[in-house]
């Protein structure tokens, strides 16, 4: 004896679906976001013209505006489907169209030119221009010794009213010791050798540089061999301008003065730090990471992963600067300093040994390091480092006047679509259409919640080639219908009962719906991942509401069929029901007439 199946609960299948759309209804209500966001053709936008600068002032090579514009259209679609667009423009130029108003932090990450050095700390003071300066010392530093190394001779600037070595960390008080990874002391690595109280480039300890107030501590410029770089840090003013000081993002320079990216407390710092150890084009991955308390870690952080050449070398500067913090705690060389375009993002004490895991974290205070922040700075760092600089040639806000009149010609169109639809289904289906127009609602009800929650969280926003995917996406919706309700009607024509027939007929058209609907989608998703601009979003918007199709049929249409055949009125038949046996078999003898007629003259 065969085990019974199991009854269909249809009741339970519609209260799910209500619960879905009561979830998504609440979603978009706590996001405080109730209507869809507009794309630059229908909310307008801005458009900014970029222009690469090269050091001859020429035009840059091609491949390099490509790559460029390549890097930055995988920023813009690291930070959702925006529709944003990023185009070449003439030989020197790159055109990105941001939708929406307020688009700066778009914009500005979008040309970031993000490049990333790993520089150890030398010097570090507050990023006021130091008082009192008076010309550097006429000696030079000789030989060829390198930053770090025993023997290298140390020079001292003019004169400073503050001391430009740091008793204590950075006035932002960014710490990376315990959030880099987990570090592994290293043994092999020595302090390096004071220098020596009688070289001509450094007085005598606890005695003040030339020109120098006798009451200021003595400035430590230790082992930095370059006196323009001191002179440039001395006069540096971090407090006016962009905060870039000439040359930081130079990775050819051996020293460089840099400014704190951020203040903290009304403070910001300023570096002298040492040569490139580590570069962004060796950076793997980077991803934001929410706060860990367990960690003791109050921000938002980026997480890294160097590459096999990168870690050893990440695991060389730690290692140098370790060994600075054994020699002496409060040394400015047991900091590494990460440098972002320029400007130092964090600078942390090196405490708990060296790092050789291959991986580092960049966390800073957590009024400024927020998830924002971290969700750009990740975003810029994954895809690696402009090959050119850019500066903004022009800013100019897009009207959306034209894109208004074409999407009320859209929606003209697509209502008058809809409504064919829904004559067709009442006038062949009679009382069965109401099905057809119930789901179309219900569909379009989780379409527009779909849009608005997708709106906040990854970006969306609907422009003219998603709306043309959404009216597109009607017929869709209607053949899942009209392949369910022809398998039901096929089964009344053979003269059998309605409520079995509602199970065998789903049981023959559920294949078929999810066959077609997996073609769709298949053909939205290579459009989407081979297409851009319009076409892409074409595709996501056909995709999505393939998905949404599948979802109204098995929880809704399938359901309601089952229970509207438990009524009277569809399940004895009626002639209005669209489900009348007697004209269904009247039909398919007709039918099976003509057809012997045709096969009897041929």
């Amino acid at each position: 004896m065969a085990p019974p199946s199991i009854a269909p609960k249809p009741g339970r299948t519609l209260l799910a679906l209500f619960a879905i759309l009561v979830v998504l209804s609440g979603v978009a209500v706590w996001q405080g976001q109730t209507t869809p966001k507009l794309g630059l053709d229908l909310a307008g936008g801005t458009t900014v013209t970029l222009t690469a600068k090269t050091s001859s002032g020429k035009n840059p090579p091609a491949q390099q505006m490509d790559q460029a514009v390549k890097i930055m259209t995988q920023r813009v679609n690291g930070l959702g489907v925006s529709d944003a667009e990023v185009a070449k423009q003439g030989s020197n130029n790159i055109v990105v169209n941001v939708p929406g108003e307020g688009q700066g932090r778009v914009v500005s990450l979008i040309g970031t030119t993000a490049k990333l050095q790993f520089r150890q700390v030398f010097a570090v003071a507050d990023g006021k221009p130091s008082a009192g300066t008076a010309p550097a010392p006429g000696a030079s530093p000789s030989g060829d010794a390198k930053p770090g190394d025993d023997k290298s001779p140390s020079a001292t600037p003019s004169t400073s009213a503050k001391p430009s070595g740091s008793a204590s960390p950075t006035p932002r008080g960014k710490a990376l010791s315990g959030a880099l990874t987990e570090p592994t002391p290293s043994a092999s690595a020595s302090p390096s050798a004071a220098p020596s109280p009688t070289s001509p480039l450094v007085p005598p300890a606890g005695q003040p540089l030339p020109g120098q107030d006798p009451r200021a501590p003595p400035a430590d410029y230790t082992g930095v061999t370059d006196r323009a770089v001191i002179q440039q840090f001395e006069a540096l003013n971090c407090y006016t301008g962009d905060r870039r000081a000439p040359g930081s993002n130079d990775p050819k320079r051996q020293f460089v003065a840099a400014c704190d990216q951020d203040e903290e407390g009304g403070q910001i710092a300023k570096y002298i730090l040492g040569p490139v150890r580590v570069l962004g084009e060796n950076v793997d991955g980077a991803n934001p990471m929410p706060p860990n308390a367990q960690q003791g870690q109050a921000s938002w952080s980026v997480s890294l992963d160097f590459d096999g050449k990168g870690g050893r070398q990440f695991g060389e500067i730690t290692t140098d600067a370790y060994a600075a913090y054994q020699q002496d705690p409060n040394s400015p060389r047991a900091q590494v300093a990460i440098v972002l375009d320029g400007r130092v993002v964090s600078a942390p004490s090196i405490r708990e040994g060296a790092i050789t895991g291959g991986t580092a974290t960049i966390d800073g205070p957590p009024d400024s390091f927020d998830q924002r922040y971290a969700t750009d700075l990740a975003n810029v760092l994954k895809y690696g480092a402009l090959p050119l600089e850019f500066t903004q040639s022009s800013i100019d806000e897009v009207s959306s006047t034209l894109g208004s009149d074409q999407l009320t010609g859209g929606l003209i169109a697509g209502a008058i679509g809809l409504g064919l639809v829904v004559l067709y289904c009442m006038f062949y289906y009679r009382g069965l259409g109401l099905v057809a127009v119930a789901s179309l609602i219900v569909a379009a009800g989780i379409t527009y919640l779909s849009v608005v929650i997708l709106g906040d969280g990854i970006n969306f926003r609907l422009s003219l080639p998603h709306i043309i995917g959404l009216i597109v996406s009607i017929g869709i919706t209607a053949d899942s219908f009209i392949v369910y309700f022809e398998r039901l009607r096929d089964e009344l024509r053979a003269g059998r009962k309605l409520r079995p027939s509602v199970e065998t007929a789903w049981k023959r058209a559920r294949r078929t719906i999810l066959v077609a609907d997996a073609v769709t989608f298949l053909a939205a998703l290579v459009l989407y991942f081979l297409a851009v601009g319009g076409v892409a979003g074409f595709a996501f918007a056909m995709g999505l509401t393939t998905l949404i199709d599948i979802v109204v049929v098995f929880f809704f249409t399938k359901p309601l069929v089952a229970l509207l055949s438990r009524t009277k009125f569809y399940g004895r038949g009626h002639p209005l029901s669209g489900l009348d046996p007697r004209k269904l078999h009247r039909a398919a003898q007709k039918t099976s007439a003509a057809t012997a007629g045709t096969s009897q003259e041929v």
